[in-house]
């Protein structure tokens, strides 16, 4: 089964990892249009809205930014959180960019490399962050967010990265152990443990949805699903937090 919801092929190119977002080697970017499939599905599963959405494996923040930009008018909060300092560093420049002011600085930053390097691409980045800060402005404007370093298998630290904040949706991209790997003293317990740890810090009305690589996710059977999806080399599965 493909895509139900975005289903025009629109140009995407904006919000393409290194340009104006931030990237770098060992953080893979989320394509973006499967990242908006995801979270119409997930939206059909939740009771209201705006809502607060976390990624607990949330890497460079690159799927987190990439939400926000497109359904800004959808979402209330962003959560970030990673076991990893230098993805955290990483998210909080992509997360810095959901506001006007933070993509005008950006824009300026790449009008400065094209002066610099005689680089029309840079040029080019530069209107697209100024048209990102429009959209983001037309959509609702800046969006709240906040980021903390927690092992994803750690109950207790998790509860202090969402500090108090009840997300209604959980999405992310787990590693697949082609550029990333799971980390930590807990990381044998795989996405079924992973799983069942943010749930323990989750409402029981709340969506989750994991994607990976692969024919499908690779969760314990018994473990019921709201859906399951695939496009292209990607699989994603939506659920309630496993009790």
């Amino acid at each position: 089964m493909g895509y139900r919801f975005a289903l025009s092929r629109e140009n995407h190119e904006d919000l393409s990892a290194g340009r104006v977002l931030f990237s770098a080697p060992g953080f893979p970017a989320f394509p973006v249009r499967l990242a908006s499939e995801t979270f119409r599905r997930a939206m059909t599963a939740v009771s209201d809205g705006p809502l607060i959405v976390w990624d607990p494996c949330c890497g460079s923040g690159y799927l987190l930014t990439v939400l926000s930009l497109l359904h800004r008018d959808e979402i209330a909060g962003i959560i970030g959180s990673d076991v990893d300092d230098a993805a955290l560093d990483l998210a909080k420049q992509n997360l810095d960019l959901l506001s006007e002011s933070g993509l005008m600085q950006r824009s300026a930053e790449l009008r400065e490399r094209a002066a610099e390097f005689d680089k029309p691409s840079y040029t080019r980045a530069a209107e697209a962050a100024q048209r990102l800060a429009h959209q983001l402005t037309a959509r609702g404007g800046p969006l709240p967010y906040s980021f903390a370093r927690a092992d994803a298998f750690d109950p207790q630290q998790l509860r202090r990265a969402l500090d108090g904040q009840r997300p209604k949706m959980v999405i992310t991209d787990v590693p697949y152990g082609e550029q990333t790997t799971w980390a930590g003293p807990r990381a044998d317990q795989g996405l079924t443990g992973m799983l069942r740890s943010i749930s323990s810090v989750l409402d029981d009305d709340v969506v989750i949805a994991i994607a990976t690589r692969g024919r499908k996710v690779l969760l314990d059977e018994r473990i019921p699903r709201l859906a399951s999806f695939k496009v292209g080399t990607r699989a994603v599965t939506l659920l309630r937090p496993v009790r």
